[in-house]
């Protein structure tokens, strides 16, 4: 009897360990917009909580992150029901702090303004060394930037890769440069494809290709039109990228500065995008992080 005791507990033993390695990944997505408000900041949520699931990962929602009794909560709340269409309620406002971060294994932030405290931005970066990942779509760069009040902020950006500079105006008619084919982030497009969206310049720091891996950026003969319609606002390298990645001690980061238009969302291609980034964020996908500048040295 006892060799079949053994067998059963075996059984179980490994029937328990295969549950474990399908259980879902946990996202938090933050879009707490104390800064410009964008509309499609709903249907983001709606679009992540339909395909989350169905590429092993359960999305949660705070739409608010700071404090509910402040006299500005009602007055922001109404504005964010306005442009979104979606209600500010108890159920999707909370704090990104230590014992929130225990719950999730990435923290997506879609968020203009100051959406977390000076201790809870050492909260994220030190959870996110430890192993968690953090990931940043489109505006997640133009959060938290460093000021004589905030100085602490400049861990955020670190932790992004980069921070917002400017646009220019409405939405821009461009070609992708696919750096890394092979990345999860990477196959949703092809080289040369043509987007539309609000295409983010960023500033000269934190920026780095040798520290950031590039998955996507701006081709060359569209870098042109972009300066121009931006009076010639560039960087000083000439360097336009639109999605990277890097890692972080043992945790990882991912961006795309894609995802202003409710039409990105709806792209099957920035779909496929963006959950391929957040799975390799959360190591539910392989690829590469080598800093690009270091690549082929």
């Amino acid at each position: 009897m006892r060799p079949l005791r053994w067998l059963f507990a075996l059984s179980l033993s490994m029937l328990v360990s295969s549950s474990a390695i399908a259980e879902n990944k946990r996202l938090l997505l933050v879009t707490d917009s104390g800064g410009f408000i964008h509309d499609s900041v709903g249907l983001s949520e709606q679009i992540l909580k339909e395909i989350g699931p169905k590429n092993g990962i359960d999305v949660t929602c705070f739409r608010y992150t700071r404090d509910v009794k402040d006299k500005a909560f009602e007055k922001y709340a109404e504005q964010f029901r306005k442009t979104t269409g979606v209600k500010v309620e108890p159920e999707n406002c909370g704090r990104v702090n230590a014992e929130t971060l225990k719950k999730f294994d990435c923290v997506l932030f879609f968020t203009t303004g100051n959406p977390l405290a000076n201790d809870e931005v050492e909260d994220l970066v030190e959870w996110v060394k430890a192993g968690g990942s953090v990931a940043g779509t489109h505006c997640g760069s133009d959060t938290l930037y460093p000021a004589k009040d905030r100085p602490w902020n400049e861990a955020y950006g670190k932790l992004i890769g980069a921070y917002f500079k400017t646009h220019p105006p409405g939405f821009q008619k461009i070609k992708i440069k696919v750096e890394d084919a092979k990345h999860p982030a990477g196959t949703a497009f092809e080289n040369g494809a043509p987007f539309e969206d609000e295409m983010y310049i960023f500033r000269d720091e934190p920026y780095s290709r040798e520290k950031l891996h590039i998955i996507l950026s701006i081709t060359g003969d569209t870098v042109d039109n972009l300066l121009e319609k931006a009076k010639k606002s560039g960087r000083s390298d000439n360097d336009y990228a639109i999605s990277w990645c890097q890692e972080i001690d043992k945790g990882r980061s991912f961006y795309t500065s894609l995802g202003h238009r409710k039409e990105t969302w709806k792209d099957e291609r920035f779909q496929k995008h963006l959950i391929g980034g957040l799975k390799w964020a959360m190591k539910q996908a392989e690829g590469d992080a080598t800093p690009s500048a270091k690549i082929g040295k």
